[in-house]
C-alpha cells in the first residue's frame, strides 16, 4: 500500500468507527494537530480508488468513508496486516515481545504472540529464545508447556524491576522516542496515544494516567525531561494495568522509614491520590514507593540546590565525595578543577538521581557510550578512577553507562580548564528587545545567573544599535528580528530555552578566544558628559515619581486612558501615550503574573522627560479584569524621544531588574506609600549610579 503510517492510522479509526468523525477528534485520537490531519487527508482520495471506497468531508460536520461493507472490511484487514512497525526489524520486534510479556503476566500460546506481531509461530519461538536471556537476568523464567503455550514466572517485585529496566534501556530507541515526539504546533496533545507504544499498551489506561499527571502543577513534574516524563507515564500505566488485574507487589516496610520524609514521596502520594480518584480503586502503599523511586531517579531539565531537606541533609558529605572523585580523576590538576563552579554544581545535580539508580539497581541507557569510549579514551579511563571512589562510597558496582555520564562532566571541566590557559577575555553581549526595558531585563537576569563573570552585558532597544554600539559589542542576543548588517545576532525565545542557552554558550566560547574589538570615541570628555546627563535624569525620575490609585474593575484600555491623563494635561500628548503603550503591548504582553506586577513601558512623544509611576487599586487589592491575571500593581515607565534614549533606557532597565530581583522593594511598591517607594527607589538608583561610575 502507498499510504503513510499516519494515514493508515487515520483510515483504521474511520473504518472501525464507521461514522462521521470531527477532524479535531480524529487528531486527538492519533496524537497530532488538526492541521496535520487535514494535510494527510488531502491525498487520501486517490489511494482509495482501487478499493471502490470514497472519502467524504463536510465543513463543520467532519469526515467519513462510504462504500460497501465488504470493501470496507477488505481495506481494514489489509491495514491491520500492515502495522506501523517494521515486521522485518528483528530487534524492534523482540523489544516489543519483551514489553508484551511484561504487560501481560500469565500463560499465553505462541499463536497469541505470532498474531500480535504478524509473524509465524516458528519465528516468535526463535524470538522468545533470544529474549529469554534478558528475562533470566531480571529473575524471570520462561516455562514451555506443550499444547498450552508458554508461561513467564517470577515475583511481582521482579516484574516491576524488569519494567523499570526495560524503560531505562529503551528510552532512546525509536519505539519509545515516537511516544514523546509531539507536534510543535500543539504540544498539549500527547503523541503516545497514536504511537506504536500506545497500540501495545492499554490506550484508555494510558490516557487516564496522562490526564492525572497533567493536572499536577508541581515544579518537579514540569522540569522532567521528555524521556523521563514518558518513562514515568509508561511505568504508571503498566503498574495500573497490573493492579487492576490484582497483581500486587509485596509490601516492603523497610522502605517506608527511608522514604516518608522525602519531598518526592509527598509528590508520589499526590499522584497516587489522583490515580485512586480516576480509577476508583485503592492503590497499595508499595506502589507509592515505586513511583517515588522513579521520580527520584529521573533526569530533569534543571536541578537547583534549593534548600529542601532532602538536598541539604548530606551536602557537606557530597562535596567531600566530589573532592575525592576529582583527586582520583587528576591529582595534578585537582585544584584547578575544584575551582570550576559550573562543574561542581553540574556533578552534584547529576549524582542525586545517580544514587537512587544505584541503590535500587535501576538501569539507565547511555546511547553515546561507545562514541565516548572511542573519542575520549583517556578521559573515560580517568573517569573510571573517579567512579571507583563512588563505588566504594556507595558499596554498589558502577556500570559503564554511569561512567560514560561522568566522562561527559569531567571532559567538559577539562575543556574549560584548558581554555583558561589560553588568552581568555570577558565577552561583551548586547541584550535586545523592542524597547530595551522589559523583556531584555528578564533575559539579562537569566543570562547573568548562568554566565556570570564570563560576560559583560548591556540592554538595548531595537533602535539603539548604532555603528558605535555594534562596534563595541561582540554579539547581540535579541528577542526580535534585527536587520543590522554590522552586528552578530542570535535571535532567541524571550524565555531563553535550553537550545537558546546552548547557542549563546557556544558564541561566548568563540569570542572569549579572539582579541577584543577596538573601541572608538571613548574620550574622557564624552564620559564626563554621560555621567552628568545620568545624574540629571536620575534626579528627574525621583522628583516627579507618582503613585496614583484607580478602580479595581478597569479594563486594560481604560487603565491606559487613566495613565495618560495622569501623565499629561494635554489631549494630544495623552493620545500619543495611549497609542504608544497599546502598540508596545501588541508586541508582547507586559503583564507578568509570575512576578506579580505589570510593567507598561514605551518610548513616546507624549512625555518630555523619563518617568516612573506606580498604579495601584483603590483598596490595594488585585485588578479584577482577567487581562491582568490577578496582579496588584502596574508600573509605568515612559521614555521621551530625545538624544538621551540610551542613558534613559539604562536607568529604567535597572529599575526593571530591581523589581524582579528584590522582592522587598516590590512589597514596598505594592504597599503604595509614595515616600517609602521614593526612598527605596533612591537607594537602588544610588547603587546603580556608583556601578555606572565604576564601570566607566
Amino acid at each position: 500500500m502507498d499510504l503513510t503510517p499516519r494515514l493508515k492510522q487515520i483510515l483504521m479509526i474511520m473504518l472501525e468507527e464507521d461514522n462521521v468523525i470531527p477532524v479535531k477528534e480524529l487528531a486527538a485520537r492519533i496524537g497530532v494537530s488538526k492541521r496535520t490531519v487535514q494535510r494527510e487527508l488531502e491525498y487520501i482520495g486517490n489511494s482509495l480508488k482501487r478499493y471502490q471506497i470514497t472519502f467524504e468531508t463536510k465543513t463543520g460536520k467532519g469526515v467519513w468513508i462510504t462504500g460497501s461493507e465488504e470493501n470496507k472490511q477488505k481495506l481494514l484487514t489489509e491495514l491491520k496486516k500492515n502495522d506501523s512497525y517494521d515486521v522485518s526489524n528483528r530487534e524492534e520486534r523482540r523489544r516489543r515481545l519483551v514489553l508484551e510479556i511484561l504487560k501481560n503476566k500469565g500463560l499465553k500460546k505462541l499463536f497469541y504472540y505470532a498474531s500480535q506481531f504478524q509473524v509465524s509461530e516458528a519465528t516468535i519461538s526463535t524470538d522468545l529464545e533470544a529474549v529469554e536471556g534478558w528475562l533470566n537476568g531480571q529473575h524471570l523464567t520462561v516455562t514451555r508447556k506443550p499444547g498450552s503455550g508458554i508461561e513467564v514466572n517470577g515475583t511481582e517485585k521482579d516484574y516491576r524491576r524488569a519494567i523499570r529496566t526495560f524503560i531505562e534501556e529503551n528510552i532512546d530507541t525509536q519505539m519509545i522516542k515516537e511516544s514523546y515526539e509531539v507536534e510543535e504546533t500543539e504540544k498539549e496533545i500527547p503523541a503516545i496515544y497514536g504511537s506504536s507504544m500506545g497500540q501495545i499498551l492499554n490506550e484508555t489506561i494510558l490516557k487516564r494516567v496522562v490526564n492525572c499527571l497533567s493536572s499536577i502543577e508541581d515544579n518537579r513534574m514540569l522540569t522532567l525531561t521528555d524521556s523521563s516524563y514518558i518513562g514515568l507515564v509508561l511505568h504508571i500505566s503498566i503498574a495500573m494495568s497490573r493492579i487492576m488485574k490484582n497483581e500486587i507487589i509485596e509490601q516492603k516496610d523497610s522502605w517506608r522509614s527511608q522514604m516518608e520524609q522525602d519531598e518526592e514521596y509527598n509528590l508520589a502520594k499526590e499522584i497516587v491520590k489522583r490515580l485512586e480518584a480516576e480509577f476508583a480503586l485503592e492503590i497499595p502503599e508499595i506502589e507509592t514507593m515505586y513511583i517515588c523511586l522513579h521520580i527520584k531517579g529521573a533526569k530533569h531539565q534543571r536541578i537547583e540546590w534549593n534548600g529542601q531537606k532532602t538536598v541539604e541533609i548530606e551536602r557537606k558529605e557530597l562535596l567531600d565525595l566530589v573532592n575525592e572523585m576529582i583527586n582520583a580523576y587528576d591529582s595534578e590538576n585537582a585544584f584547578a578543577i575544584k575551582q570550576d563552579n559550573e562543574f561542581i554544581q553540574g556533578l552534584l545535580a547529576h549524582l542525586q538521581p545517580t544514587f537512587v539508580r544505584l541503590l535500587h539497581d535501576m538501569k539507565i541507557a547511555n546511547p553515546v557510550l561507545e562514541d565516548i569510549k572511542q573519542s575520549y579514551p583517556d578521559i573515560f579511563e580517568r573517569s573510571k578512577r573517579a567512579a571507583a571512589v563512588l563505588e566504594q562510597w556507595m558499596g554498589k558496582p558502577i556500570p559503564e553507562t554511569e561512567v560514560g555520564f561522568l566522562t561527559i562532566h569531567f571532559g567538559a571541566a577539562q575543556v574549560r580548564m584548558e581554555g583558561k590557559r589560553e588568552n581568555i577575555r570577558r565577552v561583551t553581549v548586547g541584550v535586545v528587545c523592542a524597547s530595551g526595558i522589559g523583556i531584555s531585563r528578564l533575559m539579562f537576569t537569566k543570562l547573568d545567573k548562568i554566565f556570570r563573570e564570563r560576560i559583560k552585558m548591556e540592554t538595548y532597544g531595537q533602535n539603539d544599535i548604532t555603528p558605535y554600539i555594534a562596534g563595541k559589542t561582540d554579539f547581540f542576543v535579541s528577542s526580535i528580528t534585527l536587520k543590522s548588517a554590522d552586528a552578530d545576532v542570535i535571535q532567541v525565545n524571550p524565555l531563553l530555552n535550553s537550545e537558546d542557552i546552548e547557542k549563546i554558550r557556544q558564541k561566548i566560547f568563540y569570542y572569549e578566544r579572539i582579541p577584543k574589538k577596538e573601541q572608538e570615541e571613548t574620550k574622557f570628555m564624552m564620559q564626563l558628559e554621560q555621567v552628568n546627563i545620568l545624574a540629571m535624569q536620575i534626579k528627574t525620575i525621583l522628583r516627579y515619581m507618582e503613585v496614583f490609585r484607580v478602580s479595581n474593575d478597569l479594563t486594560f484600555e481604560e487603565l491606559v486612558i487613566a495613565i495618560s491623563e495622569k501623565m499629561s494635561p494635554y489631549r494630544d500628548q495623552q493620545m500619543m501615550i495611549q497609542e504608544d503603550i497599546e502598540r508596545r503591548e501588541k508586541l508582547g504582553s507586559q503583564i507578568f503574573a509570575e512576578f506579580g506586577f505589570g510593567l507598561l513601558h514605551t518610548r513616546t512623544r507624549g512625555v518630555t522627560r523619563p518617568s516612573f509611576s506606580v498604579c495601584i487599586t483603590k483598596d490595594k487589592g488585585a485588578f479584577c479584569h482577567p487581562y491582568f491575571k490577578g496582579i496588584q500593581v502596574v508600573l509605568v515607565m515612559l521614555l521621551p524621544v530625545d538624544d538621551n534614549v540610551r542613558i534613559n533606557s539604562e536607568i529604567l532597565g535597572h529599575i526593571s531588574s530591581v523589581l524582579i530581583e528584590d522582592y522587598t522593594f516590590l512589597d514596598t511598591v505594592i504597599r503604595g506609600e509614595k515616600e517609602e517607594i521614593r526612598l527605596g527607589l533612591s537607594e537602588h538608583l544610588r547603587v546603580f549610579f556608583n556601578q555606572y561610575l565604576g564601570g566607566r
